[in-house]
């Protein structure tokens, strides 16, 4: 049974919401409001159909049209929208486009930017943008933070969760138009018959709403239920399997979009395991999938132990491959060189392959961010990265989810924005984080200026919060071993790999700390163009946000602040604390706005982020002043228990939903 959004309702019959549950699982699209509004369609596709449907429900007294127009867009998915004599003509050249073109309206009248003199164009500045789910066939969501998956592979094809339809109907609602379904360390099984016809159900539901089915594969799969005895990608019979294999797919699936693949990284299988290249690899599946309009995401996500500096290692394996890839292969590469941290420089494999086609891929899972406890708005993040990589430089974008099965989705309602703003972005990156936030807020909790404003302000400084109170100036990957929640600097594991160990990226001595990346270190630098090289090179001259990142700096070095680095990064612990004990006490503030459970949830939330905030602060102070030699200075807090207590402590991870770290226990 779909659920009903009471606050809104209860809203229009003039009752005080606020004392009314919502459980956020209407995500931004709980109005139901419509009345009175006539649709006239050209199609009675089912793509056309839902759009009727959805602006019949949604807007109140309107006259719209939705008809196919060939000149209302240079691209497929592209639309205009207008306003003539009463009536809102919308346009496009594709089913999908008149779709999203009724959401825009939607969401205009939403947000109260509706009006007569509206005159729109549109149209999106990627054509795949994909979410990348990085779920298990037996339920469980690798850096899953939302409870199981979406996917009910157990169930399927027999019983369909009615949370599928909800699903796709979130997707196209901000232009999402692909969905891999599998995690990238992919199991062979989903390319069973078996898997296909579960997979087949997905794509059926998910078409309508103009959204492509991928799959991630992994690259031995011949091996594995194919009975070959390689999986060499020069090898003819290996060659000759994937082709047959494309052939059953698009025979079941004629619309699906492709494969995706991690090869040769973290252990998984790949070209290299035979002297093939990433090219030869990527080439041979390109091969099978393109008599049927398939393509290859190939992620650039490498990385070995042998290495001195893991952030070179994708731009050494891949930049001499430029140009080799086909055509239908696109290089699908992590915004930062390293992995989804609160803070990098962007990738230098972006601008460095002109040859190939790129893309780039966002995490949205909160893995490094608090998972979801912690209340960080990514979009600033992302916008930060096409400050550096101009967005019409790139192919496609992709986004590592952060659904899962629980009621609300995202398992923090802020949460809920990231899902948000990828999308928005995904379709315009010219799109502020401010805009973003305020279209987001005033969907899904609040047109009243006096609760957007505060709320959007905080929003704003989140990301920027979460640095500050985890890994301030370049400092980066000091996190837990294995789960990445919470602080660990000091973490050393017998027989591990040093890239996965906190001090391979610190370097905490007597004398400094930081990864010497300048061209006197791993020459990292060298990488970026020259511009960036020679700003980031000098320690005079390099930014403070990746001060540590590029280089090894004395204690007493004296920042553009004035300060010495180690009453700097003092300081940057601290002002992380108080931005979010500042949101602790706005949240406290909107009760009177919103409903009581969505509440009540947040402002829980917030409290364990201020306590981890606390919890982050005295663990990497403690321990980095043990190096430094210096004590923290009086005018902050100090910690709560000693470096030897913080040591001992161990974190119960067992609830992905919830974790608590019981610092304050």
């Amino acid at each position: 049974m779909k659920k009903i959004c009471l606050t809104v309702i209860l809203f229009c019959l003039g009752v005080n919401t606020h004392v009314f549950s919502d459980d956020g699982s209407s995500l931004w699209l709980c109005q139901k409001n419509g009345e009175n509004t006539n649709v006239t369609s050209y199609s009675e596709s089912a793509t056309v159909q839902i759009a009727t449907e959805e602006l019949q429900s949604s807007l109140k007294n309107f006259k719209v049209t939705l008809k196919q127009d060939f000149g209302a867009s240079d691209k497929k998915e592209g639309y205009s929208i207008k306003f003539e004599k009463g009536n809102y003509i919308i346009s496009s050249p594709s089913d999908a486009g008149l779709l999203y073109a009724s959401y825009h309206l939607i969401r205009m009248n939403e947000t109260g930017e509706i009006n007569s003199d509206i005159n729109i164009k549109e149209s999106p500045s990627y054509d795949i943008r994909v979410l990348n789910h990085w779920d298990n066939p037996d339920g469980t969501i690798e850096r899953g933070y939302a409870g199981e998956s979406l996917w009910k592979w157990e169930e399927l094809p027999g019983v369909v969760s009615e949370r599928y339809q909800q699903y796709a109907r979130a997707n196209a609602s901000i232009g999402i138009n692909g969905t891999v379904l599998n995690n990238v360390n992919a199991s062979p099984s989903i390319l069973t018959s078996e898997y296909l016809e579960k997979v087949k159900v997905l794509a059926d539901i998910f078409r309508p709403y103009g959204i492509k089915v991928y799959l991630s594969v992994n690259f031995a799969t011949p091996m594995v239920i194919g009975n070959l005895k390689t999986a060499d990608p020069l090898d003819n019979d290996v060659k000759i399997w994937w082709k047959k294999k494309a052939d059953e797919i698009y025979s079941i699936i004629p619309d699906f979009g492709g494969f995706l693949v991690k090869a040769n990284s973290e252990g998984q299988p790949g070209p290299c395991d035979y002297d093939r290249t990433h090219a030869q690899g990527a080439n041979m599946l390109a091969d099978a999938l393109k008599p049927h309009g398939g393509i290859i995401m190939w992620r650039a996500f490498v990385y070995s132990p042998e290495d001195a500096d893991r952030a070179k290692q994708a731009y050494n394996e891949f930049k001499p491959l430029d140009g080799k890839f086909n055509d239908n292969v696109i290089i699908q590469i992590k915004n930062g060189p390293i992995d989804f941290q609160p803070r990098e420089p962007y990738s230098p494999l972006f601008g460095s392959m002109p040859s190939s086609k790129t893309m780039v891929e966002f995490q949205i899972t909160q893995e490094y961010l608090g998972f979801s406890n912690h209340l960080v708005y990514l979009a600033p993040m992302w916008k930060e990265f096409f400050q550096f990589v101009p967005y019409n430089s790139l192919n496609a974008i992709a986004g590592v989810a952060n659904t899962g099965s629980v009621e609300n989705w995202c398992g923090h309602h802020f949460a809920q924005s990231n899902w948000y703003a990828f999308g928005r972005l995904a379709w315009n990156p010219e799109l502020t984080s401010e805009e973003i936030a305020e279209e987001w807020i005033k969907q899904t909790f609040s047109k009243e200026k006096i609760f957007i404003n505060p709320v959007r302000d905080f929003m704003m400084e989140s990301r920027e919060a979460a640095v500050n109170y985890m890994m301030p100036l370049g400092l980066h990957h000091i996190f837990a071993w294995g789960h990445h929640y919470g602080p660990e600097p000091w973490c050393e594991i017998e027989g591990a790999r040093p890239d996965w160990m906190p001090s391979y990226y610190h370097n905490a001595s007597q004398n400094g700390i930081g990864f010497d990346r300048s061209s006197q270190g791993s020459n990292a630098v060298s990488q970026y163009p020259t511009e960036l090289k020679s700003l980031y090179d000098n320690l005079k001259t390099c930014p403070d946000e990746y001060l540590l990142w590029f280089h090894y700096v004395p204690w007493n070095h004296k920042m553009q602040s004035g300060n010495t680095l180690w009453k700097e990064l003092c300081l940057r612990y601290n002002k992380g604390i108080e931005t979010i004990s500042k949101f602790y006490k706005v949240w406290e503030k909107q009760k009177e706005f919103i409903d009581q459970e969505r509440f009540e949830s947040v402002n829980s939330k917030l409290e364990i982020q201020l306590n981890d905030a606390i919890w982050w602060r005295d663990a990497c102070l403690l321990y980095f002043s043990e190096f430094s030699g210096k004590p923290i200075p009086p005018e902050f807090e100090k910690p709560v228990y000693n470096l030897q207590k913080m040591k001992e402590f161990r974190l119960d991870i067992t609830n992905f939903e919830t974790p608590s770290t019981g610092y304050f226990e």
